[in-house]
């Protein structure tokens, strides 16, 4: 425990200042993560096939391709660049065709990591084009997922009875409960006195509500994935806390049905 709160300390050291600065500071930290995530996808790999490196590479390139494509756009517009999807498709199909019979990277991987990649680059591109529109409609979100998760491990150890579901058999309904409310709750009135909404109230409610039910999935998602590749943690990058992919499941999810909701309301 006193591992995870100093390494949560350290995090918040380095990632609320560039935060605050926000413009190409926080652009470059979000390709360096970015591409610490993809490793960790990469990593994930490892128990089936090495990857070629020239493959990783070229991934590694057009997932930077995907990260900064219309970076500068307006946060209600967001868009991704036709040609980096094309580029994305292209790097990571057209070598399986040179592999040979016993070749080491097939099809399968191809798509395997056509699908990682474009979600952690809209998903990093999309952190870039919130920042840079506001970075208050970032707190949000997070305040969402974070204090969802807090509340949910919390009253979960308190009161929690029932089991949520066996992908994750320490979260209970209580805690997944109490962590809706609460952390939505918290969420509601940041939006209210911080950002000023144009919405109405009852609009934030059901936004937010909506959005803590998708981080919750979002985690249980990913918590899936770790149990089909038979691992604890995506990485042991952050000490108590896991990887990259440990840390964002729930805000990767959460971020982009956001940009869904504000693009039909």
């Amino acid at each position: 425990m006193k591992i995870r709160v100093l390494s949560a300390i350290v995090l918040l050291a380095i990632f609320i200042p560039i935060l605050v600065i926000g413009g190409l500071p926080f652009a470059l930290a979000a390709g360096v993560v970015g591409l610490l995530a993809y490793k960790e996808v990469i990593d994930l790999k490892k128990h089936e096939n090495e990857l070629p490196s020239i493959i990783k590479l070229l991934g590694a390139i057009s997932l930077l391709f995907l990260i900064y494509a219309s970076s500068n756009e307006y946060f209600m517009d967001l868009r991704i660049s036709y040609k980096s999807i094309a580029l994305l498709l292209i790097v990571y199909l057209l070598p399986t065709l040179f592999n040979g019979k016993d070749g080491n990277y097939t099809t399968k991987d191809a798509f395997y990591l056509i699908g990682w990649t474009l979600l952690l680059g809209i998903f990093f591109n999309a952190l870039i084009v919130i920042v840079n529109y506001n970075t208050l409609y970032l707190i949000y979100l997070l305040l969402i997922t974070t204090l969802n998760d807090a509340f949910a491990l919390i009253f979960g150890r308190l009161i929690g009875a029932h089991k949520l579901t066996s992908i994750s058999p320490n979260k209970t309904v209580e805690g997944s409960i109490c962590g809706l409310i609460l952390g939505s709750f918290v969420a509601v009135v940041f939006y209210i006195n911080i950002l000023n909404p144009a919405i109405s109230l009852l609009k934030i409610i059901v936004i937010t509500i909506i959005l803590s039910i998708v981080g919750q999935c979002g985690d249980l998602i990913f918590s899936k994935i770790k149990r089909e590749h038979h691992v604890k943690d995506f990485s042991h990058l952050i000490p108590g806390h896991g990887g990259i992919l440990d840390r964002f499941d729930s805000l990767l999810f959460v971020v982009l049905v956001y940009i869904i909701i504000i693009n039909i309301i």
